[in-house]
Order: C-alpha cells, then sequence, then structure tokens
C-alpha cells in the first residue's frame, strides 16, 4: 500500500536528503506535499531551500507551502552557525523557477489530511513543530484524522545540540511540540540518541558521489560543508545524518528499534527549555505517547539513501 505523507520541514541539506528519498519511492510513498516553517534558517530561505532542492530534483510537481516564520511564543532562534548563512551553504545551485503554492501551510495541512480518509495520511516533520500545531488548533479533529506523525527531534541520554538539555527541533518551539505530544496522534520519535549513529563518513560520501548525477554531486558538497560543524566539535568522520531517518523509518521500520514510551516536554525551566523527558524506564504513570527509536542500522540506512538517491534522474 503507498502511504500519502505530507512534509514539514526546514530545509538545511538533510531535510532535502529526506524528501528527495521520499519522492524517489512512489511505490511506497506518495508527497502530498512538503510545508516550510521557520528553524534552521528564516522562512524564505527555508522556503526557498526546498523549491531549489525539488528543481535540482527534476520534482516541481510537489506544492510547497509556506507557513509560519516563527515559534507560537518568542522569538526565533535560527541555526545558520551550522547550516551557513543560506541554509544551503557549501555548494552553488541556481535560484529556483519554481515558485511556493499560495496557502498558509498550517491551512494547508488541515485541508490535505482532513479531504482523506481518517487513518491515511502520516506527518513526516523535520522541523520545529509550529505549523503541526497550528494545523491542530485551527482543526482539533487533525490529530484522530492522522494515520500518525513520524518526527525527528528531542534526545533522551545525547543531550543537546543547540542547549546542554535540548535538540535543536524542540528547542526552537517547545509549546508547538508539547501540544503535538500531548494531542493523542500515534507519534514515532527519531531522537538523537539514534540519529548520532548514522554518521557521514567519508566512506559513505564517496559513494553518494560515485553515483554521478547532479543531485548526488550538489548533495555530496552540501553535506560536506554541513558536517564540517560537527567533524569540529567533535573530532568525528562526519556528522549525523538526522532528517532522512524519518523516511527511511517509513521506508525499512527493520532499520529502527526502540520503545514506548511517555515524552513530555520543558516549556518553562531556565536550562531545560526544550527538553524531551522521557520516562524511558516506566517510572511514572503516564502512558506512552510515542514510540522513542534509538537504534539504528548505519550501514542498512546509507545503503537506503544511497539507493534512493540514485534514482533521482531528471531529464
Amino acid at each position: 500500500m503507498i502511504r500519502p505523507i505530507i512534509i514539514d520541514t526546514d530545509p538545511s541539506p538533510d531535510d532535502a536528503v529526506a524528501f528527495l528519498m521520499a519522492l524517489a519511492s512512489p511505490d511506497e510513498l506518495e508527497v502530498l506535499a512538503l510545508t516550510t516553517v521557520g528553524g534552521n534558517v528564516p522562512l524564505h530561505l527555508t522556503t526557498r531551500n526546498a523549491l531549489m532542492a525539488l528543481e535540482l530534483g527534476g520534482r516541481g510537481d510537489v506544492p510547497v507551502y509556506a507557513g509560519a516564520a516563527g515559534p507560537l511564543a518568542g522569538a526565533l532562534r535560527t541555526a545558520e552557525h551550522v547550516h551557513g548563512v543560506t541554509g544551503f551553504d557549501g555548494y552553488d545551485l541556481p535560484e529556483p523557477a519554481l515558485r511556493a503554492a499560495e496557502g498558509f501551510a498550517p491551512d494547508r495541512i488541515v485541508e490535505l489530511v482532513m479531504a482523506r480518509p481518517a487513518g491515511s495520511v502520516t506527518l513526516c516533520c523535520l522541523a520545529p513543530l509550529t505549523n503541526v500545531a497550528l494545523a491542530m488548533i485551527r482543526e482539533p479533529r487533525l490529530a484522530g484524522h492522522l494515520h500518525g506523525i513520524v518526527l525527528m527531534g528531542g534526545s533522551r541520554s545525547e543531550g543537546g545540540n543547540i542547549t546542554p538539555a535540548a535538540e535543536y527541533n524542540i528547542h526552537v518551539d517547545p509549546e508547538a511540540a508539547a501540544r503535538v505530544f500531548a494531542s493523542g496522534v500515534p507519534i514515532t520519535m527519531i531522537p538523537l540518541d539514534c540519529t548520532h549513529r548514522a554518521l557521514t563518513t567519508a566512506a559513505r560520501m564517496a559513494r553518494l558521489r560515485a553515483i554521478g548525477t547532479p543531485v548526488a554531486e550538489a548533495f555530496y558538497h552540501l553535506l560536506r560543508f554541513n558536517k564540517t560543524f560537527n567533524e569540529r566539535q567533535w573530532g568525528t568522520d562526519g556528522g549525523p545524518l538526522h532528517d532522512p531517518t524519518v523516511i527511511a523509518a517509513l521506508l525499512q521500520p527493520h532499520l529502527f528499534s526502540g520503545r514506548l514510551a511517555h515524552v513530555g516536554i520543558e516549556c518553562h525551566g531556565e536550562l531545560t527549555r526544550g527538553m524531551t523527558v522521557i520516562d524511558w524506564w516506566g517510572v511514572t504513570e503516564r502512558q506512552p505517547n510515542a514510540l522513542v527509536l534509538n537504534r539504528v542500522d548505519a550501514e542498512g540506512y546509507f545503503n537506503l539513501v544511497i539507493d534512493r538517491l540514485s534514482r533521482l534522474r531528471p531529464a
């Protein structure tokens, strides 16, 4: 069965690899739309980057809807120190001829989900959860109409990558994350504990470049630039390829393992705002609200990424 999905994203190269993988998997996934949000870089750049990657991949047929420019509360915290000033630094791609479609992303999420049979559409969330929370506010029935949400975000024991306690996507809009995790929708959460096991090593990047297509060449350079931050910070061979884990978990769930647990979102702590408090050992009476994946077969994962990107050969 082909699963309809909507991908909510703030494109850096990781995000783009994720949605291009999905688009290269038409026998398994139907991408209804991309929705963009302010995150890694401001909204006008996340939208531009989504359009640029779609154009590179020859998929101008996929609508892109721009959404929230900032979080539900407070100012947007971007991450140019990791992704560069454009979010796509490291390789010169032409300005896209594609344009965003008409409409506000949260409204389009509601329309696309509610137009399909209940339990059919999955939201794939690669960014702060602002658009999804706004969609749930606009349509209270949305959570009950979804098949589920698969998201990259949070951390259990890895600590944070934007503060000592918090992973970036959750930290940027913890109020939105709290609303989504309390909504009752089935959630699969892929935290840093999982993604930090899947590094873009030199050998894996060489395999990507060896595909020999314009898509592969562009993302070889984009990811090399993007992961320099982690290499300098940690002294590792490459950095985590975070967001494509969301698509990989839909395509080949056997690559991952984890357990059901209750995930709470800290919205108020001076030092812990945006922390995901995961009751891994069931020490509270709170019912699980997410399947938390903490292990990945890294070789199998990269085999899948490279296989799907190799299928993108636009005319």
